[in-house]
């Protein structure tokens, strides 16, 4: 399969779309759900895109980090028919490259049970020194 991943930002509506197409929607709150989706398009430091030659877009991957020592990986998600191709783990590589690279940077993020053997996969272990402060009130929903 031919894609391309780019740094873009995409728009709140074109995010939410795209969830509905892959199984990562069912990862954020119902509270203000628009309002903070909104967000995370307009703020993330790295926003990566990836298109097939249609120019559909067929993954996303989302970090935060201070380009120096840590990236958060937010988001990573492939639309379900292309799963299994590698898109998923070119973007985490593409991702960690742009934040600084793998000798300069730790990458973190939090996933969900269903997807702990991708990331074992392509490297990643789980992490022992992570604390956590949630006081938000917390809905599950999926993002249909």
């Amino acid at each position: 399969m031919n894609y391309s991943i780019r740094e873009e930002r995409i728009t709140a509506e074109e995010y939410i779309d795209f969830l509905k197409k892959t199984d990562l929607g069912s990862q954020y709150p119902k509270e203000r759900f628009e309002e903070r989706i909104n967000t995370l398009v307009s703020k993330a430091s790295i926003s990566l895109v990836a298109r097939n030659e249609a120019g559909q877009i067929i993954g996303v991957c989302f970090g935060i980090t201070d380009f120096a020592y840590w990236l958060f990986m937010t988001d990573l998600g492939v639309i379900r028919e292309c799963t299994g191709q590698g898109v998923g783990k070119a973007l985490v590589k593409k991702l960690h490259e742009l934040a600084g690279g793998t000798e300069n940077i730790i990458m973190y993020t939090c996933v969900n049970e269903n997807a702990i053997p991708f990331y074992e996969k392509i490297g990643m272990v789980k992490a022992d020194d992570v604390m956590v402060f949630n006081q938000i009130e917390w809905t599950g929903f999926t993002v249909e």
